[in-house]
């Protein structure tokens, strides 16, 4: 159904196997809402939707304590949070403010609402989307909350052929309602705990260290990559062989992530800016890399 979404879908499942979360960004109408959708109607589990605005408060998305005059007594009211898979639309129409009130549940899995603290049912994964193009009434998400993102995806536009598919398969129907689940969470949490069983070499621990040091060294970044991206690369990367029915990771599994979860951790220079784009820096960063000859599964 998803013509033209393969990688895509296939990296967000690479972030639900790592227990992240994933910010799709690309210009209306290529299926960004579509495919976040798709992906939680294929897992058995809560979904909830929230459609950002600046009007949405933290507490309808964290929830509220509310008073219930015929009881006389104050009542928690759980907000959208609590589920397995929420689709954030449009997450930088929100205000800054509503922004951070997803902050504690993407880092710790739990929210709090009036000083009381609930854990979220794991599997947990927030799939946000944005529209770059668009300025007014929006507030770009900050560099720290960016970093809370596993992966940053951008679809892209069908080629000619896909989009002569699409028009066919949606001409007298909608795909979208024929989904049915085919994971469980007992499923989904057995595939994570396989997936940290996946093993890395040390020649490809090196390769991603150099990756992520040159980051740093780069006169055209002024913030490199921290600690947290360092650990999600590996993450992936774990996720990624096991995808592909391997115990141990490969230089490709880093090289091909490494775009998605790296290059919207960095902040450009001034001089960086002026340059090039995020993408284009760090595609040409990363070229300049030597990538090791294929390890095995050396632990």
């Amino acid at each position: 159904m998803l013509l033209g979404k393969e990688t895509a879908t296939e990296l967000i499942m690479i972030a639900l196997l790592c227990k992240g979360h994933v910010l799709l960004e690309d210009v209306p109408g290529t299926g960004k809402t579509l495919l976040a959708k798709s992906i939680a109607k294929s897992i058995d589990g809560a979904f909830r939707r929230i459609q950002f605005t600046p009007d949405v408060l933290p507490g309808d998305v964290t929830g509220i304590e509310f008073f219930n005059p015929k009881e006389q007594t104050f009542e928690l009211r759980p907000g959208p949070l609590l589920t397995n898979v929420l689709l954030a639309d449009e997450i930088n129409r929100a205000t800054p403010k509503t922004q951070s009130s997803l902050l504690e549940a993407m880092e710790e899995g739990q929210v709090t609402i009036e000083g009381k603290t609930m854990q979220i049912q794991s599997p947990f994964m927030v799939i946000a989307t944005q529209n770059p193009i668009e300025s007014h009434g929006t507030f770009p998400l900050p560099e720290a909350q960016l970093d809370r993102f596993l992966l940053q995806l951008r679809t892209g536009y069908p080629s000619r052929e896909e989009e002569k598919q699409l028009l066919a398969r949606y001409r007298k129907a909608e795909p979208f309602e024929t989904l049915t689940p085919v994971l469980s969470l007992d499923d989904i949490t057995e595939m994570q705990h396989e997936v940290r069983e996946v093993t890395i070499a040390e020649e490809i621990k090196d390769y991603m260290l150099d990756i992520v040091q040159a980051t740093r060294a780069s006169e055209m970044i002024s913030v490199g990559v921290s600690p947290r991206g360092t650990l999600a690369l590996m993450r992936c990367v774990q996720a990624k062989a096991w995808t592909q029915g391997r115990g141990y990771a490969i230089p490709e599994d880093v090289k091909s992530l490494a775009p998605h979860v790296l290059t919207h951790r960095i902040v450009l220079s001034l001089e960086g800016e002026m340059r090039k784009s995020k993408h284009e820096l760090f595609q040409e960063l990363l070229e300049g890399i030597e990538v090791p000859v294929e390890a095995g599964a050396e632990q």
